[in-house]
């Protein structure tokens, strides 16, 4: 055991100098991380503070302008065109007439009609004046009864024949009025279908022209179901929704309409329900059938707490931001983000109105890290507006 001994204190020696040795090895890398990590310069950030203000809330989708009124004008009568009145793609009003069919066909028939109606009215006041002879030689017993009746049938045989002639009349009255082809209503006329010349017939589905409406105009687009109740609930309590519409590009506001009305069932195939804006469209920057952006307003949040959404980062354990502290670091904190607008994000939670929030340099960020503020005015404008 003795001879043990010298090996056995040997080995504690050195086991005694290598622990020296790693503790002197970590104590000097850890004052070389602290004089490296103190001697880090500030990370230049933009701030900006949360705010409240009241934020409208939006649905957006994709709809397609059309028309209140889409007419295609056709003939009422059969005969040949002679005279076009308008001009493609002119605004017209309800009345202007639009063309002509050639009416001397009818003319010519209405004369035919009349002239019937006075030989048979002659035969009618001649009947009258037998049936009244023919009366009082029946109370004298001078003629039958038989020949009396007979006179009477042929009064009335006669009446109808006059109401005939005069129905025919009115009728021919009214093809002269549909020879002059008017437009039923305001609106744009489209391109000539038939061209001056041709005969046109009542069984023509083309028709010579199509007119639609654009003052005012309606746009169709679709809502997920799963928002059929927000807006169920503004229609149910009188509220009329705004409906706005832009380009493709959605960079360009088009016009203002509101609701009218949603469809009364859901596509099974799509999932959605259809609803109808209306819009005046004044300047006519709607068109039939083009396609727009529509952003409808279902609520308004009064007085949410809302930061710039460049300061909303996530993480995988969710949003937070990084809020400025008093000794110029920041400190990370978890958020509930609702809805955003534009350049604005609702917080529902984790941020205070007044807080700084960082919206710029945040990449590069560590929960404690030192910052400096930049005090360059054009970049604040762009994110405090």
């Amino acid at each position: 055991m003795n001879a043990h001994t010298p090996f056995h204190r040997r080995l504690d020696f050195w086991l005694v100098i290598l622990i020296i040795a790693v503790t002197l090895g970590l104590g000097r890398q850890l004052i070389v991380f602290k004089k490296n990590h103190q001697s880090a310069p500030p990370t230049a950030v933009v701030v900006a503070k949360a705010r409240t203000r009241d934020v409208p809330v939006y649905l957006s989708a994709l709809g397609s302008v059309t028309p209140t009124r889409t007419i295609t004008v056709r003939t009422q009568i059969n005969g040949q065109l002679i005279r076009v009145l308008f001009h493609e793609g002119q605004m017209v009003k309800a009345g202007d007439v639009l063309a002509e069919i050639d009416p001397r066909p009818y003319e010519a028939q209405l004369l035919q009609y009349e002239g019937q109606l006075l030989r048979d009215q002659a035969l009618l006041d001649n009947a009258l004046v037998d049936l009244k002879r023919y009366k009082t030689l029946w109370r004298q017993d001078s003629v039958s009864q038989q020949t009396y009746a007979t006179q009477q049938s042929l009064v009335k045989q006669y009446q109808g024949t006059v109401k005939t002639d005069q129905g025919l009349i009115e009728a021919v009255k009214v093809n002269l009025i549909y020879c002059r082809i008017t437009s039923p209503t305001d609106g744009r006329i489209g391109l000539r279908l038939v061209d001056p010349g041709n005969v046109v017939q009542v069984s023509d589905t083309n028709g010579i022209a199509v007119v639609t409406t654009l003052n005012p105009i309606t746009v169709l687009f679709s809502i997920p179901e799963d928002n059929i109740p927000e807006v169920m609930e503004q229609i149910n309590a009188g509220k009329i929704l705004r409906v706005e519409a832009f380009d493709r590009q959605q960079n360009e506001q088009l016009a203002v309409g509101r609701l009218v009305t949603l469809d009364n069932q859901i596509d099974p195939t799509t999932g959605t329900v259809k609803l109808r804006a209306i819009f005046d469209n004044a300047q006519n920057r709607l068109f039939p059938s083009q396609f727009v952006n529509i952003q409808l307003l279902v609520n308004t949040l009064p007085q949410a707490t809302v930061v710039p959404t460049a300061a909303v980062q996530n993480s995988t354990k969710g949003a937070f931001v990084y809020v400025l502290n008093k000794d110029s670091t920041v400190s990370t904190k978890p958020i509930t983000v609702g809805v955003t607008v534009g350049d604005d994000t609702v917080i529902t939670s984790g941020v205070s109105p007044g807080q700084s929030v960082v919206v710029m340099g945040g990449d590069n960020l560590v929960d404690g890290a030192a910052v400096i503020t930049d005090s360059d005015t054009k970049r604040k404008r762009r994110f405090f507006a």
